[in-house]
C-alpha cells in the first residue's frame, strides 16, 4: 500500500504520523516540492493521500507553486474515492479545493494543547472516531471558515474553532497537528521567535503541555492512523 503524502516544508514532517503508518504496512512516497521534487499528475501509483501542514497560507500559490497541483490531486482523489487525510493546511487545502473556504481566525491564533469536542457524528466516523475528547496540538492562523456543500463538521475545540471534518466521503482532515511533539513545536517557535506572532505566548508553559500531553496523545491517534490504513 502506497501513499503519496505531500510535504511542504522541511519543518512540518510526517514524523509520528508517518511512523504510525509505516506500523500498519503502508508504504510512504514523500514528496517534498518544495526541494524539486515533482507531484504525480494522478493517483493511479497509489493507495490514499496525505497533505500535511506548513506555513503558507492554501490560497499562496506564488510562495509555493505546487499549491494548485496539490488542489487538484485532492479533488482527483475524493472523485475517485481515494483516500485522503488533511492535516492543518492539508485540511485547509482539501476545504478550499472541494468548494469551501478558508481565512483567518476571527479569535486569533490557535497556539497549544486543544481538545476534540465531538458528537454522534465523530462517533460514527471510520476512521476519525478514535479522536473524541483527544488532546491536539494546534499551530495556526487560519481556519475553515466554511465546508465544502456535502462536508461533515465532526469536532471543535474548547474555543469553538473546526478541528475535525468529512471534507467528502473519503477525505477527511484535521485542523490540529497529530504528527507534531515538542521537538518539531519547538522549531516552529523558533522560526516565530523575534516577530509579534508570540506575543502573550508563554512558549516554554505551551511546549511544556504539549510534552505532557504527548502519551495521550498518541493512545488517541494512533488508532486514527490503523483506521485510515484499514480505508486503504
Amino acid at each position: 500500500m502506497s501513499v503519496l503524502v505531500i510535504q511542504h516544508q522541511a519543518t512540518c514532517p510526517p514524523a509520528r504520523l508517518g511512523q504510525w503508518l509505516r506500523e500498519e504496512g503502508v508504504d510512504l512516497d514523500v514528496r517534498r516540492p518544495w526541494e524539486g521534487d515533482a507531484l504525480p499528475g494522478d493517483l493511479a501509483d497509489h493507495a490514499g493521500l496525505v497533505v500535511l501542514g506548513g506555513q503558507m497560507g492554501c490560497r499562496e500559490d506564488r510562495v509555493a507553486p505546487w499549491l494548485p497541483a496539490t488542489r487538484e490531486l485532492i479533488r482527483v482523489a475524493a472523485k475517485g474515492a481515494t483516500p485522503t487525510l488533511g492535516v492543518c493546511l492539508g485540511h485547509q487545502l482539501a476545504a478550499v479545493a472541494l468548494g469551501g473556504d478558508v481565512g483567518r481566525n476571527p479569535a486569533g491564533r490557535t497556539l497549544g494543547i486543544f481538545t476534540t469536542r465531538g458528537g454522534d457524528e465523530l462517533v460514527g466516523d471510520p476512521v476519525l472516531r478514535a479522536a473524541q475528547d483527544a488532546p491536539i496540538p494546534q499551530w495556526n492562523d487560519d481556519i475553515v471558515t466554511r465546508l465544502p456543500s456535502d462536508a461533515t463538521p465532526l469536532a471543535t475545540n474548547e474555543r469553538g474553532d473546526l478541528l475535525l471534518a468529512r471534507l467528502a466521503p473519503t477525505v477527511w482532515g484535521v485542523q490540529g497537528h497529530p504528527e507534531a511533539d515538542r521537538r518539531i513545536v519547538a522549531r516552529w517557535a523558533e522560526t516565530d521567535a523575534g516577530t509579534n506572532e508570540l506575543d502573550g505566548v508563554d512558549v516554554p508553559a505551551t511546549l511544556a503541555s504539549i510534552e505532557a500531553s504527548e502519551a495521550a496523545i498518541e493512545e488517541a491517534w494512533r488508532p486514527v492512523a490503523a483506521a485510515f490504513a484499514g480505508r486503504l
